[in-house]
């Protein structure tokens, strides 16, 4: 299922975010990238030696835990492998499947991964978040502040950005429930529950 939530950031904490990135240091993203990924990812990404990385990881994950969509969509169990990556004109990250574990020692499962878009649509050209499932290919650029989830064994790519500079936030999550299809019909289920609670009150 992919699904977009909007407005997951506010605008407080949106302007937060992209102050602080407007005057960080990135590194090469192909740092963090699997093996099979790395040969095709050119983006740039926040250093994790930045001091204050880890507040803006912060702020992104309680974000997420607030969001109500969110966590009847996704279920998760633990938010994980929080990057701030940067797209200047040229970039893109070609086809690739994220790594379904993360982390050097204690391994984390991939079973959602995320995309919260910190850049107006209209400040940058191309960078489109293409998706290939079963019905085609889904090209996404949402507003900024807004995320899209995903399964993380869904091929996908960004394309490249023909002017401008694309920010985004991206992670992944271990979810309670491991299997997308089941994770599919607890939301379509949930969803009804909440509709007919709004009609009948019970």
């Amino acid at each position: 299922m992919i699904l977009s939530i909007a407005k997951v950031l506010t605008p407080e904490e949106l302007n937060l975010i992209t102050e602080q990135l407007d005057a960080a240091d990135f590194i090469d993203g192909k740092a963090t990238a699997g093996w099979h990924a790395r040969v095709v990812k050119h983006n740039t990404q926040l250093t994790n030696q930045a001091t204050y990385a880890q507040d803006l990881k912060d702020l992104v994950k309680k974000a997420l835990w607030r969001n109500q969509l969110f966590q009847i969509a996704v279920q998760p169990k633990v938010i994980h492998s929080i990057l701030f990556s940067r797209y200047e004109e040229g970039m893109s990250y070609g086809r690739h499947v994220d790594n379904a574990l993360m982390g050097n020692q204690n391994k984390l499962r991939s079973d959602v991964s995320l995309t919260v878009f910190l850049s107006e649509p209209s400040t940058y050209g191309g960078g489109e978040l293409v998706m290939e499932t079963i019905e085609g290919e889904q090209a996404i650029k949402l507003e900024a502040g807004d995320a899209i989830v995903y399964p993380s064994s869904f091929l996908h790519r960004v394309e490249p950005v023909t002017e401008g500079i694309r920010l985004v936030a991206v992670a992944w999550v271990q979810s309670l429930v491991r299997d997308p299809q089941d994770r599919e019909i607890l939301f379509d289920l949930d969803t009804v529950r909440r509709a007919i609670f709004h009609k009948d009150g019970k």
